[in-house]
């Protein structure tokens, strides 16, 4: 598909900070928003890390290279940091460097920042909030609040969900899961200590708890398998250890719920992945999902660490399957319009070109 938003000879515009080598959800958000700006505008992601096409990677020093002089327009190049590192990357470039460019960060994060990284918010040329809540957190308001989108074509329902999760092996007619790391903070006890009380009431469900177990978690879980084992649940709550990527949208696909129950979350993907796969959705006051979900629409939201809102909005979900099958088509079609990747992708390339004539 050409690009008709490129500028003279199709020059480089927009430079993506990718610091980190572990991948993690900023990473991913990236890469799921990435070929989709590329349709848009013409760029390059400063670091190889977890890159689909190498091609596209440059390093710092060719950076530094390309970003001597501005645009044939005169314009400057953007350059969007994600994390603090990459903040002193592009303030490094610019100001020591004399980058010809302007630059970006995307907040996240849910706490007051301080010192050093509040003296580096203070150089960017522009702050996109990537939620109402991380805005609430920022000394100056940003100039753009942008929640991240999904590729609904890999988190999409499955024809039949009955039969998808029968087939997934885990037992019961349905399905109910929580996604992640398996660690307090993510409130794994809290959706095990609900499912506990609440799957007896409801025999056609059963539940699983999807994601990596640390050492240092395995005490943690060991005794909620024994708190399992004592209800007399252990075939109807199952634990499935850390499963390979490609499996996990196949059950998001399956699940007719899915809970996120954690403490704190910068965003928190799970939701907008679970609302994508027409699954009801239980989440906790944290990240973006007070602002995503529709209380009763698409699913509940409830007090961090409300064990009992928790149990009875869980018990709410599982008493009526055909209302909670609707919320997922709700919850689906919330998504499709307002929070795909490609959305999100055209909406910070037309920010980046606002900041660029600024």
């Amino acid at each position: 598909m050409p690009n008709t938003n490129q500028s003279h000879d199709n020059e480089i515009e927009l430079i993506l900070g990718n610091s980190k080598p572990s991948f993690s959800g900023i990473t991913s958000t990236m890469l799921q928003v990435l070929p989709h700006q590329q349709k848009l505008i013409n760029l390059r992601v400063m670091g190889k890390h977890h890159l689909p096409d190498p091609s596209i990677a440059i390093s710092f020093w060719q950076t530094v290279k390309l970003c001597r002089k501005p645009l044939s327009n005169g314009k400057y190049r953007v350059f969007h940091a994600r994390r603090v590192d990459e903040m002193i990357q592009a303030v490094t470039l610019k100001y020591l460097f004399g980058a010809k460019i302007k630059i970006v960060f995307s907040s996240a994060a849910q706490r007051f920042r301080s010192g050093f990284t509040l003296w580096l918010t203070r150089q960017m040329d522009a702050v996109i909030a990537i939620s109402q809540r991380s805005a609430n957190y920022l000394s100056v308001p940003p100039k753009l609040i942008s929640l991240h989108g999904i590729e609904t074509k890999n988190y999409a329902p499955a024809g039949d969900k009955q039969t998808s999760w029968q087939q997934l092996g885990y037992g019961g007619k349905y399905g109910i899961g929580i996604l992640g790391r398996v660690r307090k903070q993510k409130g794994v006890h809290h959706f095990v200590n609900a499912a506990i009380e609440v799957l007896p009431r409801h025999p056609d469900f059963n539940a699983v708890v999807v994601g990596a177990i640390s050492s240092g978690n395995k005490e943690f879980v060991d005794e909620l398998k024994q708190k399992i084992a004592a209800a007399g649940l252990s075939e109807r709550i199952i634990f499935t250890g850390e499963l390979p990527f490609e499996r996990i949208p196949p059950i998001f696909s399956s699940l007719s719920m899915v809970a996120a129950l954690s403490d704190n979350e910068g965003f928190g993907l799970t939701v907008l992945e679970a609302m994508s796969s027409e699954a009801a959705v239980l989440a906790t006051e944290a990240g973006a999902w007070e602002e995503i979900i529709r209380q009763g629409t698409d699913g509940y939201v409830v007090p961090v660490n409300d064990i009992t809102a928790i149990t009875e909005k869980m018990d709410l979900l599982l008493s009526d399957p055909q209302k909670l099958a609707q919320m997922g088509k709700d919850g689906r079609q919330r998504v499709l319009e307002h929070y795909t990747v490609e959305v999100e992708a055209r909406r910070l390339v037309d920010f980046f070109r606002q900041v660029q004539n600024s």
